[in-house]
């Protein structure tokens, strides 16, 4: 028997998709901030940023799933995550909203090739539209992120 995943959902976009997030993995949204690179990390790192004194590894999430990168837009920012014990910023397109599900809406992933459909929690069907909910721990979860890490202290 499945656990229920009904609940709260942070929705955001890349590229044309939808995607949400548990509330609870959400500390905060922000605004784009400068962006430092660091050496010998995975393409999808594309830094750190200082949030008010902390040290941030920022993931880009279009890199992440393969998608092209796309333009910073005004809506753009930084949906900073507490993941595995570890705080992270992902860079979105857009943040849509906060979104109640009902296990109603809410569908198995359908059967894909194994890291993909572990990345996914579920399909949500909600204003017509269908949502990709993440395995935010699964999908900010990479062994060759050490050097990031390191860099966030």
């Amino acid at each position: 028997m499945q656990t229920s995943l009904a609940g709260k959902y942070l929705t955001f976009a890349l590229a044309n998709e939808e995607y949400g997030v548990e509330v609870l993995k959400v500390q905060e949204i922000i605004r784009l901030l400068p962006i430092t690179p660091v050496p010998e990390v995975p393409a999808h790192y594309r830094g750190v940023i200082n949030l008010r004194g902390k040290i941030l590894p920022v993931i880009d999430l279009r890199t992440r799933f393969g998608l092209p990168i796309g333009e910073a837009t005004d809506k753009s920012c930084i949906v900073v995550m507490r993941t595995g014990g570890t705080t992270r910023g992902v860079i979105v397109d857009r943040v849509i909203e906060v979104m109640k599900l009902e296990d109603s809406m809410i569908e198995p992933p359908p059967d894909l090739c194994g890291d993909v459909r572990a990345s996914l929690l579920a399909l949500a069907k909600a204003d017509g539209r269908i949502k990709l909910l993440l395995d935010i721990d699964h999908v900010l979860r990479d062994v060759a992120a050490p050097a990031a890490e390191r860099a966030a202290g």
